[in-house]
């Protein structure tokens, strides 16, 4: 059987291109991915001729309206291998972990790792949990044979990321979730990173919470989800009140829906889970394993061409998950951005929200670039010549 053709899809995506009408080589994905027509649209007919509220109107558009809500919620769940009432909607990935670190009845120890995210860090001091930090492995994975040593019953939660936003490094979440188990701790994943480039099943990775974001899923921005196991979600209390959250309201006492609309004050982001879906959907059509075999030639061969460069620091494993850190002696990673910029490739460059990572690698900041299913080798090439411009005009400054 032949090889599936490497993807090219850039014609579906119409941010990728300057006002100039030039190619924009865009290597920000791990922050926010671009957006296909098809979201586009569908956002478009939800806010335009299809547009009513949810679950309060007895009209026929709002009845459908909330069909369509509900089917999204449903869409999204199926594609991490959930049930929809397991699935709760909410305003990102970040809210989904402050929704667990303060709703989950049992505020204990949390174990986390060196790579997290801040906001897989904030929330929890915020909430009041004591705070364990687990060491990486030298080519920058959570250690897990650390972990297994450092858990105590007295841990409730353990919360890692399921791949790094800065190194791309992956985790075994079924082993870090029989070592939560052991103990008699939760397992809470950050899969912002992962859900766009990996399979996921829930069931089968074993955690019992699971984080993500539309808009790293080239979806809209300011919806994520929460997934969560049913029992863990119907022990916890709501975290906001208001409406569409309750059962029975009265001054001297009220009750609370059943999860997931437990979860769910105020009137929903409507048309951003229809954009959530269709996201999810433009997605399934082109292939999860082909989008990540797709990512990881492309990794290998930017891998490949820093390697060979004696002034580049790569940070992370060489099987790191369609991001790749790296520093360019004697240049900060800003000015470094800022020149590409010049030359209309987008890289991130800075602390990337992981603060006590950076201070793990003893930098203070790294570029990283970060790839999509939209991604080609043309973008790796425009990088590349960024970077020997870089040293050009960093080597008439010091000259």
């Amino acid at each position: 059987m032949n090889a599936p053709a490497k993807l090219s899809l850039r014609d579906d995506f119409p941010g990728l291109v300057t006002t100039e009408g030039q190619p924009w080589h865009y290597l920000d994905t791990a922050a926010t991915a671009q957006k296909p027509r098809a979201v586009i649209e569908a956002v478009a007919r939800a806010l335009g001729e299809d547009y009513a509220t949810v679950h309060r109107g007895v009209y026929a558009r709002s009845a459908e309206m909330t069909l369509a809500y509900e089917a999204a919620r449903r869409r999204v769940a199926q594609f991490i291998g959930g049930r929809e009432e397991e699935l709760v909607f909410t305003r990102g990935a970040t809210e989904a972990i402050n929704l667990v670190a303060y709703s989950y009845p049992k505020k204990g120890r949390v174990l986390l790792s060196v790579l997290e995210h801040h906001s897989n860090i904030v929330p929890w001091q915020l909430a009041g949990w004591q705070v364990d930090v687990c060491p990486l492995t030298p080519d920058g994975r959570i250690d897990l044979d650390a972990a297994a040593s450092m858990l105590t019953p007295e841990h409730e939660m353990v919360a890692f990321a399921h791949v790094s936003n800065v190194l791309g490094s992956r985790l075994d979440v079924a082993r870090a979730a029989e070592l939560a188990h052991a103990v008699g701790a939760k397992l809470l994943i950050d899969g912002c990173q992962a859900v766009p480039r990996l399979p996921v099943d829930v069931v089968k990775l074993g955690c019992d919470f699971y984080a993500f974001s539309a808009h790293k899923l080239y979806g809209p921005t300011g919806i994520g989800a929460l997934w969560g196991r049913t029992e863990l979600l119907e022990a916890m209390p709501p975290w906001q009140g208001g409406g569409s959250m309750i059962d029975r309201v009265t001054f001297e006492r009220t009750t609370y829906a059943p999860p997931p609309q437990r979860f769910e004050a105020g009137t929903p982001a409507i048309t951003e889970a229809i954009g959530f879906a269709a996201a999810v959907e433009y997605v399934e059509a082109i292939g999860i394993d082909r989008i990540h075999r797709h990512e990881v030639e492309l990794v290998a061969s930017l891998r490949r061409e820093l390697g060979a460069m004696n002034d580049v620091t790569q940070f992370g494993p060489d099987d790191s998950a369609g991001i790749v850190s790296f520093a360019l002696d004697g240049v900060h990673p800003h000015d470094l951005g800022t020149i590409l910029d010049e030359a209309d490739v987008a890289i991130r460059a800075g602390h990337h929200c992981a603060q006590p990572l950076m201070d793990h690698l003893g930098v203070p900041a790294t570029a990283r670039a970060s790839f999509g299913l939209y991604s080609d080798e043309s973008d790796i090439a425009a990088l590349l010549e960024g970077i020997a411009r870089t040293r050009r005009i960093f080597g008439s400054i010091s000259g």
